[in-house]
């Protein structure tokens, strides 16, 4: 993207531009930048994921002011952030909240990368940095949820911890190595602090700068699909786009007030969202001694947890989780068309992304535990409850990693019939 050097008229501003070019640098990825005219309402969760991140952010920094690391002291510490800090109670709970809704938002916006090709050429780095992200935000999640040392925190971290001396030679020492000593206690919580509060929060900065970047010197997608850059005025813009700001801005501060109102609704009235949000057996301090009765973890994790749980092998389950995410990386190689968005692409691939998406939230229905639930109901004591949940599992994962090797195929033979692209946008 190319920066025009803007002169202030303001003295100290002038001074600084001389120096470092932030307003011209501001400018030209706000002002500067044209975005397609035909954005519709999945293109508000880019900034939405924004908001998210500076909420976490702000919000973590007060609570890490009175959060004390230790597994002595943790749970107290959080119980006196509730119950004795001024305005701690709405911190925390804008924290539990904002990080739900951060996931929200992100797997609505991974969805819709999917939805219209932004992940095809030439925005494959801009899909690469997103899903590094993705990644990131569930380490960091992860190690969120063990801070509060809760029972489930405990718990969970052990689980979760303990997947890795599936791996053959270096499993059993990765985990005393990650745990900082055989069953997660003070070490693992000040070295998940630590974690949590610097080295992640960084590596996610960074990526989201260069996310951003990557995005604005190859340009927004839309939802037909076409490259708005191909058709210029004589002055060099975009016949089909229109600067990000303001008419973009407007329209992104409008949704952000939607969004707001929406997660006060949920941090007023019902914070812990009937345990989906934050588990009820998280508010009972951490006790090695007694194993909670249903050990799952947050919903934002669970269709991966259902993958493990029907695979039989420790190591295959772990492989196949793996191999979930590595799946989504792949796909600018994986979709060989030429067509980006799914207005203008064959069923086939219509019904594989429906297939796809169904199967992922299934399988996270299965995670929470709720599939057992409605069998028993359905079927009474007549059936053998998990023998049934493990299979419907197992047919869902086929069907996740199915989409992968459908589109593959589609793509790759030339099946796939796309209607014609139109030339301008819609």
């Amino acid at each position: 993207m190319k920066i025009v050097r803007i002169h202030p008229k303001n003295k100290v501003l002038a001074w600084v531009e001389e120096r470092i070019p932030l307003v011209s640098f501001v400018a030209a990825h706000t002002s500067g930048y044209y975005s397609p005219k035909n954005f519709n309402v999945w293109y508000y969760f880019g900034v939405l994921a924004l908001v998210t991140l500076v909420n976490q952010l702000a919000t973590g920094i007060f609570l890490a002011m009175h959060y004390k690391p230790s597994a002595a002291a943790a749970f107290d510490s959080v119980e006196y952030i509730m119950r004795d800090v001024e305005w701690g109670w709405l911190i925390r709970y804008m924290h539990s909240t904002g990080a739900s809704l951060f996931f929200v938002v992100v797997y609505c916006h991974m969805f819709r990368g999917l939805l219209y090709g932004s992940y095809k050429r030439p925005r494959e780095l801009v899909w690469i940095l997103g899903m590094l992200i993705y990644l990131v935000l569930m380490a960091e999640a992860f190690l969120g949820y063990v801070l509060p040392w809760g029972q489930m925190s405990f718990w969970g971290a052990k689980v979760i911890i303990s997947l890795f001396g599936a791996i053959p030679v270096v499993g059993d020492g990765l985990t005393h190595w990650i745990m900082g000593d055989y069953v997660p206690g003070d070490a693992t919580v000040n070295r998940f602090f630590s974690l949590h509060v610097v080295a992640l929060p960084l590596a996610l900065l960074l990526l989201v700068s260069l996310h951003i970047l990557a995005l604005h010197e190859v340009g927004s997608n839309n939802p037909d699909g076409i490259e708005i850059g191909d058709h210029l005025d004589r002055e060099g813009r975009p016949l089909d786009g229109i600067p990000f700001h303001p008419y973009y801005t407007v329209e992104d501060f409008m949704s952000t007030m939607v969004f707001l109102l929406l997660a006060c609704f949920i941090i007023f009235f019902t914070p812990t969202v009937g345990g989906l949000f934050l588990e009820h057996d998280n508010f009972l301090e951490a006790n090695p001694l007694v194993t909670p009765e249903h050990i799952k973890p947050v919903w934002y994790f669970t269709p991966y947890y259902a993958m493990l749980r029907v695979v039989p092998d420790k190591l295959a389950g772990v492989g196949v989780m793996f191999a979930a995410i590595l799946a989504l990386f792949a796909m600018p190689w994986i979709d060989r068309g030429k067509v980006k968005s799914i207005r203008y692409r064959g069923r086939g691939y219509k019904v594989a992304l429906g297939g796809f998406a169904a199967s992922f939230l299934l399988l996270g229905v299965i995670g929470m535990g709720s599939m057992a639930g409605v069998l028993s109901r359905m079927f009474g004591d007549g059936i053998n409850v998990n023998a049934w949940e493990n299979m419907i599992g197992r047919c869902l994962l086929f069907g996740y990693f199915g989409f992968f090797a459908f589109v593959w195929l589609y793509t790759g033979l030339g099946v796939e019939r796309p209607r014609r692209v139109p030339s301008r946008t819609t």
